[in-house]
């Protein structure tokens, strides 16, 4: 196997917001979801319709990265605490059930923080990447969580695009696919969207084999190239979300990993969100035609985190 491009070279000339918000920013593009911009999303509310987009999880077969454990749930008290005589109902009668979950915090549907992917020894505006240490002091997943992902989502449905079930392993996505994509659905992206990309495969996960699905490992996804990097770019894209598990063709042709991340995530401040449940949503929008709506989200609150839960919801 030849040696892989290094994602330096890849991204030699590619767009960047570092500074663009101050020396000091931990934010990235969520900064352009301000108070006129969400009020301008709700315009997109018509028929109140809701749609949670996360992806049930603590099931045992949950899809995860390679090499990440799968949630483990567990009780630590219920009515059978009662009845061995372990617990005590409370004064006036009252008895309850208590668990707790343990979990990578990118083993369900999640949001990264700016700082989940580097190169160069420095992560998103410029902070050194000796930060993520033993927890992340710069650009972790808590300023995401504080201000919440609140905007006009639009959902490029690249499997009907496709006309397939779900895009097939190492499917590359690039430019003219999004652009013929939106055309069809006859909907912008507008400047500070949030993108949500659906291939179907987390959609599909249940119905098929894992060693299947894990075998030869390279998801479907958009896939670098400078072009729809700029596109990113030119179109203040704030978040982008998919019903994968790493959010792009996870090894560029070059042999390089993670290029989009480098270049949306640590370059341009991008908020991504993977794993999510998009079928029903899909279903919908091509139902009655209508591809932007209300998106909110808002990550767990947890302190010097690479990522962070989340059940996202799109309103229509």
């Amino acid at each position: 196997m030849s040696e892989a491009t290094n994602v330096r070279d890849l991204l030699a000339n590619s767009p960047s917001n570092w500074g663009r918000w101050g020396d000091h920013d931990e934010l990235g593009a969520v900064n352009l979801l301000t108070p006129d911009a969400v009020l301008a999303a709700v315009g997109t509310v018509r028929s109140g319709k809701v749609f949670t987009l996360g992806s049930e999880f603590g099931t045992g077969n949950d899809p995860i990265w390679p090499g990440r454990a799968q949630t483990q749930r567990y009780n630590t008290q219920d009515r059978s605490s009662y009845v061995a005589g372990k617990k005590f109902t409370n004064p006036g009668g009252t008895e309850y059930a208590d668990d707790y979950v343990a979990m990578f915090l990118q083993g369900a549907t999640h949001y990264d923080a700016l700082g989940h992917v580097w190169y160069d020894d420095q992560i998103y505006n410029g902070y050194p990447a000796d930060s993520t240490t033993l927890g992340m002091s710069k650009d972790a997943v808590l300023p995401i969580a504080r201000h919440g992902v609140v905007g006009r989502g639009v959902l490029l449905d690249m499997a009907r695009h496709f006309e397939v079930d779900y895009l097939a392993k190492a499917t590359a996505i690039g430019l003219s696919d999004v652009l013929a994509c939106l055309e069809r659905q006859q909907v912008e992206i507008g400047k500070g969207s949030i993108l949500l990309l659906r291939t179907g495969e987390i959609g599909s996960f249940a119905s098929r084999d894992p060693q299947e699905f894990y075998a030869d490992f390279i998801e479907p996804g958009i896939n670098f190239s400078p072009e729809l990097v700029q596109w990113f770019a030119d179109n203040d894209v704030v978040s982008f979300a998919t019903d994968t598990i790493g959010n792009e063709r996870t090894v560029h042709e070059s042999g390089a990993a993670f290029v989009m991340h480098a270049a949306l995530m640590r370059n341009l401040g991008i908020a991504f969100a993977e794993i999510l449940s998009l079928d029903a949503l899909a279903a919908d929008c091509a139902d009655d035609g209508q591809y932007d709506f209300l998106y909110a989200a808002g990550p767990i609150k947890i302190a010097n985190a690479t990522g962070a839960p989340v059940n996202p919801i799109a309103i229509k």
